[in-house]
Parts: structure tokens; sequence; C-alpha cells
């Protein structure tokens, strides 16, 4: 297990709201020994004006999932945040939702590395992304050198 202890789906959504990722619809669906996996629905939050995914909601939901990830495995003196997302798009979804399934490909003690594959409600990929977090000390806290 990589997580820093056992979390449920229930403690990951139940976090501060009126941020980003709760306007977007974005919840935790499902946690395993080695993955994190969001869902995110395709409506009018997350459709671009012809009428398909915006890809930024993508990259949001990527960066989401990614970085929750990243600072469950950090102990508690330490936090994740973004350093770089890519994502490329690779069908379009009009309606549904969508479901990113997130993994490690790096897990050092200055920076994680995540891929991030989304799907369709059909179970098809729509987009692949790779997410870099930065590992910070919290305020406070002590550094991991």
């Amino acid at each position: 297990m990589i997580w820093n202890r056992l979390y449920e789906i229930e403690e990951l959504n139940d976090s501060p709201q009126q941020h980003l990722a709760t306007l977007l619809g974005i919840y935790f669906s499902e946690i395993t020994d080695n993955s994190l996996t969001a869902i995110m629905p395709v409506d009018e939050r997350t459709r671009q004006p012809f009428g398909i995914l915006h890809g930024g909601a993508s990259v949001v939901l990527a960066e989401t999932v990614g970085s929750v990830a990243s600072n469950l495995v950090c102990d508690d003196n330490f936090m994740g945040v973004g350093l770089e997302v890519n994502a490329n798009h690779l069908r379009p979804v009009k309606d549904g939702y969508v479901k990113a399934v997130c993994t490690p490909i790096h897990m050092g003690t200055k920076t994680h590395v995540w891929d991030i594959r989304i799907y369709d409600s059909t179970g098809k990929m729509n987009c692949i992304s790779r997410l870099t977090v930065a590992i910070l000390p919290k305020t406070g806290a002590k550094s991991q050198e």
C-alpha cells in the first residue's frame, strides 16, 4: 500500500466545500492499494460551447485526483502541490460522466509523478494525463533532506 494510512472514500469526499473540484461535481469513488479514482459529470459545468467535455475540466479532474493522491502519501509534515500537468485529449465526450484513475509513476522525497487515465461512461479512454507534484514542508515542518 502506498498511502500513509488507510483511508475511507467518505473522508476523502468530506473535505471543505466551495473549491474548484466540488464546483465541478468531482468526487472520489475508489481507493485501492496503489490507485485513487475520481468521477466528474459531463454537464453544463464541464462542457465547452460546442457541447463536449472541456479539456480544461479534464485537466482539473487529473490535477485534483493526483494532488489528493500525493497528499495521501505524504506524512502530516508535508504537502503535495501541482508542479506540472499535461493532458492528451483522445476523443470527445458529450454526456454522462468521466472517471479518472490515478496510479504512481514515481514517488520521491521531493516530487511525485502520477499517471492519470480518464475514461468515459462506456469505458473508452478519452484523456491521458501526467501530473508532477512538488512535495513541500508545511509551515513550521522540518525539511525531508
